[in-house]
């Protein structure tokens, strides 16, 4: 996927009415053992919803899908190999 397609992507993503079993919004890093319960929560409510995938997006506000960027690289927040 090209940066135009991740854009695009993101731009259909924030038009959705609200955060659902497949899309989440986050601003910030919250704690390694969220982030892996919601990608399990996410990736089980994509395929019950029939959706390729799940989405959980860093730096859109969750209630007004307004972005504003994150601080959080999830590089510096690896466990192990994950």
């Amino acid at each position: 996927m090209n940066e135009l397609q991740l854009i695009e992507l993101l731009n259909n993503l924030v038009k959705l009415p609200n955060e659902s079993e497949w899309v989440e919004f986050k601003l910030n890093f919250h704690s390694e053992q969220e982030i892996g319960e919601r990608i399990s929560a996410l990736a089980n409510g994509a395929a019950i919803q029939n959706q390729d995938y799940g989405y959980m997006v860093f730096g859109v506000e969750d209630k007004t899908h307004i972005i504003k960027g994150t601080s959080f690289k999830p590089k510096q927040h690896k466990k192990g190999n994950e």
